[in-house]
């Protein structure tokens, strides 16, 4: 989750933006040429890899609305922002990949009882040699966005899209044996590769979009930085009921430390700031809460998770 390092949150939120309408294009472009080929061809894995590429392109404009919601600042509704809108972004994907991945098994189970020979597969497998392209440079742009973002709905984006370039290969190893070979079975047996292919995607998007919806706390290296940025100062020691959480692009983060009860409060309000300053700097779209407690004569508090927070 410390992958924006060195960011500010303005350029993290510019490149989520920029992958997410380049990633609408690319499936708008996919849709296109893949339903040309498939009415030139009749092939059951051009048409898996279209209806594949129809979602994509939903998935895709989902995604690309969900960043800029999540990038709205906090309102009075909405005091912790907007961020999980990438998250559900997320879950709209996940059940539009289940529901692709039904549709193509059941064509290809159809055509695997009653095969029909291909028309025009040069033509089809030159479009899928074309798709595949596309989506080779699509996923190295999303690849290189991740490494300096913590956007859940990017990673769902590209976890499909990896998918796809694997569904991609198979439909066209598929069209190309079944036109080679005279073996029209194995056309129908590529589609049914692709929805395995696209049901694993589902369930892994599924995972990441619920753990965020969940607020589960980010990476032990992360809370690790968390501690480091904060006792850098050695005025602040026993960072403790640590808690964190992602929404898109933001992170939350809240803790209690210890300081000198003799410190003003003038001193100590100094002291906590310049810890904010400290993990802003690697942490630019965090909101921090730090609760100062006077070292060794603060009471047990902070509400019904205290204790929990306390042990971990």
């Amino acid at each position: 989750m410390s992958a924006n390092h060195g960011m500010t949150s303005d350029a993290t939120l510019a490149l989520t933006r920029r992958v997410t309408l380049m990633s609408v294009a690319t499936a708008a472009v996919l849709v296109t040429i893949k339903a040309a080929a498939w009415i030139a061809s009749d092939s059951t894995a051009m048409l898996a890899s279209l209806a594949d590429s129809g979602l994509d392109l939903v998935a895709s404009l989902v995604t690309f609305f969900a960043v800029r919601y999540a990038a709205e600042p906090p309102d009075a509704e909405h005091r912790f922002g907007h961020g999980k809108a990438e998250a559900f972004a997320s879950l709209v994907q996940a059940g539009l990949v289940f529901a692709s991945a039904a549709l193509i098994a059941r064509e290809a189970i159809g055509d695997l009882m009653a095969p029909h020979p291909l028309q025009q597969e040069g033509w089809a497998v030159a479009v899928m040699a074309v798709s595949i392209a596309l989506t080779l440079l699509l996923l190295r742009a999303q690849t290189m966005v991740l490494r300096q973002t913590a956007s859940v709905a990017v990673s769902g984006d590209r976890a499909h899209y990896a998918s796809d370039l694997a569904s991609n290969i198979a439909a066209l190893i598929g069209i190309a044996l079944s036109a080679w070979l005279g073996l029209n079975g194995l056309d129908a047996l590529a589609a049914l590769a692709v929805a395995a292919l696209l049901l694993w995607s589902a369930i892994g998007v599924f995972r990441e979009a619920a753990s965020q919806l969940m607020d589960h706390e980010l990476s032990d290296e992360a809370r690790a930085d968390i501690v480091r940025l904060v006792t850098a100062d050695g005025r602040l020691a026993n960072v403790h009921q640590l808690r964190t959480r992602a929404s898109g692009p933001f992170i939350h983060m809240q803790m209690h430390v210890d300081l000198d009860p003799d410190m003003t409060l003038e001193a100590a309000h100094r002291a906590v700031v310049a810890a904010e300053n400290r993990i802003l700097e690697v942490f630019p779209s965090a909101d921090i809460l730090i609760h100062p407690d006077p070292r060794g004569r603060a009471e047990p508090h902070g509400g019904a998770f205290a204790e929990t927070s306390a042990a971990q």
